[in-house]
């Protein structure tokens, strides 16, 4: 096994799948690895933010014990053209149990990516308060309202930058890890037989695309949303998966031209966007799938 080795970690985007990044980050440390540097966008800014400031066990021992009707308390509707929900319910919580810190003053170096719809280009935090950064970044356009800065309005920082390799900041000799939500592969192998066959079995209800053309888009999109359905429910969902489609191209460009040392993938069908009551299930497929990774990793360099 390979100890010390330093990490920049580059956490993507990716709704509750992204509470695997807990299970993927505590696997790189059981194994030796120091994390020395972290970038993040949208739940990978909120975890990875937890991360460099030291406090992703407290973060743990919470989400780990949310229930279905926990996570529903904590969405916070609103009546608006900007977005479904106001995402203020959340961060109360979050900051009544683990107090916001200034960036520049976590332990280790972090960067939060958010996309400024105005200006049309990245807004990179790297100073200023964590939760504010974290909010902006985790801004899911249509669904979670926007936030609003001066002359700037942020958004979800996946939209231009899922996997923000190009935002940690790297050192001499550190290796890069990236951990990916948005896997298309092989969807099923982090689980058990019985589990494939359930997971299969409830595929109609998230749809699964591996080669994606335009044909099979339109023809997916159909199947996802029934004929007649103009609920606003059903257009959401449109929204979501259209938005998925796009995330995933993006992440595999950016993995294509920033090829990582360990890339942790964690299949984009694991959770939907706001299945946070999973948690225990996708902190251990995190782990389960760094272990995978840094064994490869392992095995190249031994």
């Amino acid at each position: 096994m390979i100890m010390g080795k330093n990490v920049a970690l580059v956490l993507g985007s990716g709704g509750a799948r992204g509470l695997a990044h807990i299970g993927a980050i505590d696997e790189l440390e059981n194994h030796g690895f120091n994390i020395t540097s972290v970038s993040g966008t949208s739940i990978g800014a909120l975890i990875g933010g937890f991360c460099a400031m030291g406090k992703l066990q407290e973060l743990t021992d919470w989400v780990i014990n949310l229930q279905k009707l926990d996570v529903y308390s904590l969405m916070d509707p609103t009546i608006s053209t900007n977005g479904l929900l106001k995402a203020e319910k959340i961060f109360r919580k979050l900051s009544s149990i683990i107090p916001d810190v200034l960036i520049e003053n976590m332990e280790i170096p972090f960067a939060a990516v958010a996309t400024d719809v105005i200006n049309r280009e990245e807004v990179v935090f790297t100073s200023g308060s964590f939760y504010q950064a974290a909010r902006a970044s985790i801004a899911i356009p249509t669904i979670i309202t926007p936030a609003v800065s001066k002359d700037r309005i942020l958004v979800d920082g996946g939209l231009l930058n899922p996997i923000p390799v190009n935002r940690v900041k790297r050192k001499d000799n550190d290796i890069l890890v990236v951990v990916n939500l948005y896997d298309s592969k092989n969807p099923d192998f982090l689980l058990s037989e019985e589990e494939v066959k359930e997971h299969l079995s409830q595929k109609s209800s998230l749809p699964f695309i591996s080669n994606y053309n335009i044909n099979n888009i339109i023809k997916k999109i159909k199947d996802f949303i029934p004929s007649g359905n103009k609920n606003s429910q059903g257009y959401a969902s449109l929204i979501q998966f259209i938005t998925s489609v796009m995330l995933e191209q993006i992440s595999k460009l950016s993995l294509e031209l920033n090829r990582p040392d360990i890339l942790i993938n964690i299949p984009f069908d694991s959770a939907r966007t706001f299945e946070f009551y999973k948690a225990k299930e996708l902190i251990d497929a995190g782990r389960k799938a760094a272990r995978i990774s840094i064994n490869q990793y392992n095995e190249r360099y031994a």
